[in-house]
């Protein structure tokens, strides 16, 4: 007799050893109909076990049934669809050779090697193969072979990649195959128990990759799909990418002269008048933020000496993301980040427990060498500025800090427009510095503070830094995606590393605990967020251009001229289009230009010392006094709406 324990804690009884179908059914057909795999844990797992349906249970288990409203079930199906992929390519295209196709976020890819390059026809006729191969609702079936006869299996079918993966497994190992028809793939699983689980599914788009990854190695071509559990939440999915692609930065950074990027520094922005308008904004609403809660503005060099990066631990462990170079036989380094820099001031001069905590910020510009693959527009750079702060304090100041920082991280959010947040905290992995007393103090403090800020959070366990714990702040934005930007980590090594130390209240030496703490991260990422989450259309306080002043005719001219110098004097940012156009194309000029407010003149408001007013989106809000309107304006401005 074998006892299964469900999720909800009742127990069913089979006389025989059981398969999780087998399981699914008894409980009900519409589970057994919706179920892709399963979760099992016997006495001797230490936690549960995914495997598929045809898995058989052969004693007392708790078990889970799996489906696409899971987690995991999802990213069975992802998977699954990625080898319907290959499937469909090898019927297609016989010669060419398969690889790897692992899920990604929203979807999977799959690795090819062809003698020419897939086209977008290909593609179109690859997802249409593989509606057809799904239609077919053909069994999914594993089975396990000794690793060097998998080796022979696959060399004898011309798959030599495949054959070149299975021989790094260890000798002696076996590996699990999985067929489906006429395709029979690598893969440890577990998989749905047939391909018509797969029905909500669309090819995206071919790019190059090295084979593992390795541009000695030929380059392969990376198909790309998205897979979902129902049609549904495939077509939002599909329109999110459409309104994502509308609010691309890299476009909107062109199309409103912000920004652009150049072949002659690769990852570098080179900003124009109206994009460093908009970063100093960003820059100085945070310069505010630090002055308003205690940080003294620091700066520190850009480049030290390989000596300080070898007591970091960088140097062994960072040194080729990092630039660099050498002067009369000394090497250094760009910094990547501002850590280092912000310790070796804090050394200097004698410091009191009186001076903890102690909070220095920085608009630091690091460099890190990124891959040119992974660069993308002004949201992954090799040359960046971070709002990087280092808060220095003992160990009973830690909640205090932690708290404070959570609730002004979430006002300056809030004021740039984002209200959804997440929030992870990250716990002890198992390598780690720092006595268990330390761990335990931090990672309650962390969380003690979401709590005391109202955040709910979710723990990840073991996920955090070997030096301590923190917290991952995550904006979702107005078309739903997920941007991490803010964290506070606790450090408990860098301060050791760099003999950092104070004055305690009893007269001995101390070490400081270090706080690292960023609430937008780089300046340029939060630029290219800011960017998409408004389409452009930024708040009034943030637009490069606040106000354009637009005459009907010559007549208005100097009157508009004086408008514009009247709210340029008042601090505001005005253009004036004085140009011979027609005023119907100025307006919708200006209108794609994505300025908040228009103020049109004709020879009544000239007449009347008035303007008319239209803002953006297309509302006329009518004729008004200029002083009207600036009150207005300075509204908007104060409210960051």
């Amino acid at each position: 007799m074998i006892q299964i324990t469900l999720p909800d804690g009742s127990q069913r009884t089979f006389d025989a050893p059981v398969t999780l179908a087998d399981i699914a059914a008894a409980i009900g057909p519409g589970l057994a109909k919706a179920a892709v795999a399963g979760k099992v844990q016997t006495a001797e797992d230490a936690a549960p076990r995914l495997v598929d349906l045809s898995h058989r249970v052969e004693r007392d288990a708790r078990v889970w049934i799996v489906t696409p409203k899971d987690p995991e079930g999802l990213e069975i199906i992802r998977h699954s669809t990625a080898h319907l992929l290959a499937y469909a390519v090898k019927e297609l295209y016989p010669d060419a050779q398969v690889t790897i196709g692992p899920v990604i976020d929203n979807g999977f890819y799959y690795d090819f090697s062809y003698k020419r390059p897939f086209t977008p026809e290909d593609l179109a006729a690859i997802e249409k193969k593989m509606a057809e191969l799904a239609a077919k609702d053909e069994p999914v079936v594993r089975r396990v072979l000794p690793r060097e006869e998998a080796v022979a299996y696959f060399r004898g079918l011309g798959e030599h990649y495949k054959a070149e993966i299975i021989a790094s497994i260890p000798e002696g190992e076996e590996v699990s195959l999985y067929r489906e028809g006429n395709f029979e793939d690598l893969c440890r699983g577990p998989h749905v128990p047939s391909t018509g689980k797969l029905k909500h599914f669309k090819l995206m788009k071919v790019a190059g990759a090295y084979w593992r990854g390795d541009h000695r190695n030929e380059m392969l071509q990376r198909v790309y799909g998205t897979a979902w559990a129902s049609k549904e939440e495939l077509q939002q999915y599909l329109t999110m990418l459409e309104e994502a692609e509308r609010r691309d930065h890299r476009k909107l950074g062109r199309e409103l002269d912000l920004f652009h990027l150049d072949e002659h520094a690769p990852g570098l922005v080179f900003w124009h008048p109206k994009g460093w308008t908009l970063w100093q904004q960003v820059e100085q609403y945070m310069r505010q933020v630090y002055r308003d809660n205690g940080y003294l503005e620091v700066k520190g060099p850009q480049i030290l000496d390989k000596a300080l990066w070898e007591k970091t631990g960088h140097w062994d462990k960072y040194r080729e993301n990092m630039f660099i170079t050498e002067s009369e036989k000394r090497d250094y380094a760009l910094k990547p980040m501002n850590c280092p820099g912000h310790i070796l001031i804090f050394k200097q001069g004698v410091k009191s427990y009186r001076d903890l905590p102690l909070r220095y910020g920085e608009f630091g510009q690091c460099h890190r060498n990124e891959p040119s693959g992974g660069l993308h527009g002004i949201m992954r750079v090799r040359g960046f500025t971070q709002d990087d702060g280092h808060i220095f304090c003992t160990e009973d100041q830690i909640l205090a800090e932690c708290d404070a920082f959570t609730k002004l991280l979430k006002k300056v959010y809030a004021d740039f427009g984002f209200t959804e947040i997440l929030y992870k905290v990250s716990t002890r992995p198992p390598a780690r510095i720092g006595s268990d007393a330390l761990w335990d103090k931090a990672e309650a403090a962390l969380m003690q503070s979401l709590r005391d800020a109202g955040c709910d959070f979710v723990i990840s366990e073991g996920d955090g830094a070997f030096y301590g714990p923190k917290i991952e702040y995550t904006l979702k934005d107005a078309i739903g995606r997920e941007w991490q930007c803010g964290t506070i980590q606790v450090d408990f090594n860098l301060a050791e590393r760099l003999d950092a130390e104070y004055v305690a209240e009893d007269g001995s030496r101390q070490r400081p605990v270090i706080l690292h703490r960023a609430i937008v991260g780089s300046l340029e990422r939060f630029i290219g967020i800011l960017i998409e989450q408004h389409a452009g259309a930024l708040p009034v306080w943030l637009s490069p251009v606040q106000v354009a002043v637009l005459n009907i005719t010559d007549a208005q001219a100097d009157y508009c001229g004086e408008i514009a110098k009247a709210l340029q004097d008042q601090g505001f940012r005005v253009t004036l289009d004085l140009g011979k156009d027609k005023i119907t194309y100025k307006i919708r000029q200006q209108a794609m230009q994505k300025v908040p407010y228009l103020l049109v003149v004709g020879d009544k408001e000239k007449a009347a010392g008035t303007v008319a007013v239209r803002a953006r989106g297309n509302q006329d809000l009518g004729v008004m006094p200029l002083a009207d309107f600036v009150q207005r304006l300075r509204s908007d401005i104060a409210s960051r709406h």
